[in-house]
């Protein structure tokens, strides 16, 4: 018989700020956390925007001799996790640490570190490697961490599957508890790639936005017809998810029950999205968390403001939905936050979990020129409240082909 998961906890630290309750109300306000990048390399670049973490301070909370030995990407996850586990107010006897585990997402783990170690191999006579950049620089680093400081002996796993790394580090998550192999899981997702590299990579690729000639902060526009790319970013999102059992017993405060989950493959092409594959995953999630398509009250889109992308949800969502696809609110909170790439889909499960609870859907901000390809209630730059939610759905697309769809709901016990 499988368990009911809740989520306890939940901690960010994010371009639009480092808590959840910042995070949610610069959501709301439409605030963008996309700006011109302070980096000495920026004048290197031709796209150059981005959503950094711009107050955030090392210092406050790791010691010198820590910080020889976490890389950025983990500081932002060990960041994300304490605030989630002090949200929660979890606390673990001994009997039940190899019941706890921690499963992350991340596209590229210490960038920082590997760009260091590139140029010092390849531009000095006599290069000078940090003694620790294997160490700083493995993607799986941050959920190391994170299993260290709560002793958490269960699985410790990262995940690497691109755009939808973080949503599926959670539904895997969720499914060790469903099905009875752990009680108590951190999962969530973390990335640091603003560096010169991979911004130069991703500018080969041609999917970065262009810079708005008005405003740095309008560039990313899911779903209008002048959209031009995505905005990378970067930051981290931690939840405590838990038996339900457990939760009730201690008498935790319950955010959100996590009800559905679905990952699976286009198998169709490397970049390209299809509305197909997105469809399965959809459906898929459904029928895990029992829910018909009209009890979703809100779906946060994955919504990058590629063209080919926006349009693929749009008809994938059309599909499951049929006509009360027309009656859903579906946002795009990339507009704001940009695209955190491994960290994305926890960042933005993060923001639905945000709004069941508050009964209010962020916007799409930047949306002024509708596409009649994408023609649906996009919630245009202007968020909502006092909206009657009882489930919501984030989607994750990634890269590579691979669909990841997560669900809350409000729990009843």
């Amino acid at each position: 018989m499988s368990r009911r998961v809740v989520i306890t906890g939940l901690g960010i630290v994010s371009p639009l700020g480092s808590s959840p309750g910042q995070f949610f109300s610069s959501l709301m306000r439409g605030r963008s956390g996309i700006k011109r990048l302070k980096k000495d390399f920026v004048e290197q670049l031709s796209i150059r925007i981005a959503a950094a973490v711009e107050d955030f301070n090392p210092a406050a909370h790791f010691s010198k001799i820590q910080l020889t030995g976490i890389e950025r990407f983990s500081q932002f996850a060990l960041v994300a996790a304490e605030q989630a586990v002090q949200d929660a107010q979890l606390t673990l006897i001994e009997s039940e640490y190899s019941r706890a585990g921690v499963y992350m997402g991340s596209c590229l783990g210490g960038a920082g570190t590997l760009e260091d170690g590139y140029i010092e191999v390849f531009k000095r006579d006599n290069p000078r490697i940090k003694p620790l950049s294997v160490l700083l620089s493995m993607n799986n680093a941050a959920a190391s961490h994170l299993s260290i400081k709560y002793h958490l002996q269960g699985p410790n796993i990262t995940y690497s599957t691109a755009c939808a790394s973080s949503a599926i580090a959670l539904g895997e998550a969720y499914r060790q508890i469903k099905h009875g192999y752990t009680e108590v899981m951190l999962a969530g997702g973390s990335e640091a790639m603003l560096t010169l590299g991979a911004m130069k990579a991703w500018e080969a690729l041609r999917t970065l936005a262009h810079e708005d000639p008005t405003d740095p902060g309008a560039s990313c526009k899911p779903f209008s017809r002048d959209r031009s790319g995505l905005v990378l970013g970067e930051g981290a999102a931690v939840l405590v998810l838990e038996d339900a059992e457990r939760a009730v017993q201690r008498g935790a405060k319950i955010y959100a029950e996590l009800a559905g989950y679905d990952c699976s493959s286009d198998s169709s092409h490397i970049t390209k999205p299809d509305s197909a594959g997105q469809t399965r995953t959809i459906l898929n999630a459904l029928r895990d968390a029992k829910l018909a398509p009209q009890n979703i009250g809100y779906i946060n889109a994955h919504g990058t403001a590629t063209y080919a992308g926006d349009i693929e949800e749009t008809l994938a969502i059309k599909q499951v939905f049929g006509a009360h696809a027309y009656n859903i609110p579906v946002s795009s909170t990339k507009s704001m936050h940009g695209h955190l790439m491994g960290a994305t889909g926890a960042v933005e499960f993060m923001a639905a979990v945000l709004a069941l609870q508050h009964q209010s859907i962020p916007p799409t901000i930047n949306l002024h020129q509708a596409d009649p390809e994408c023609d649906l209630d996009y919630v245009p730059n202007q968020g909502r409240t006092g909206v009657p939610l009882e489930a919501v759905m984030s989607n994750s697309f990634a890269f590579g082909g691979t669909n990841a769809v997560l669900i809350a709901r409000r729990f009843v016990a």
